[in-house]
């Protein structure tokens, strides 16, 4: 479930349980009346570290995923030099 834009006041009535769920996950909830802000659903703490405020105020999304899952590049063909010692190369020949 994505967060919402804003959430109308009727909206907010009918599926109560699941905006507090989204507060409490730390999330801020916009409610509007008739298209007008009028308040904010928020966690009751504030949360602690300066992530997890950026995600709670929606100037933060979190990436999803792991690194370490992806493969190393593969190895560079037999008889060719390694990139690193290529790129050593052409910053040799860099001028300054």
């Amino acid at each position: 479930m994505g967060d919402p834009e804003s959430i109308g006041i009727r909206e907010l009535r009918q599926h109560a349980s699941r905006y507090v769920a989204m507060a409490k996950a730390g999330k801020r909830v916009p409610v509007t009346v008739r298209g007008e802000l009028v308040a904010y659903l928020v966690p009751a703490e504030e949360p602690t570290s300066i992530l997890d405020r950026l995600e709670a105020a929606g100037q933060l999304r979190r990436g999803r995923g792991n690194l370490m899952a992806h493969m190393p590049p593969p190895p560079a063909p037999p008889g060719t030099p390694p990139l690193s010692q290529v790129l050593q190369e052409m910053r040799d020949e860099e001028r300054w």
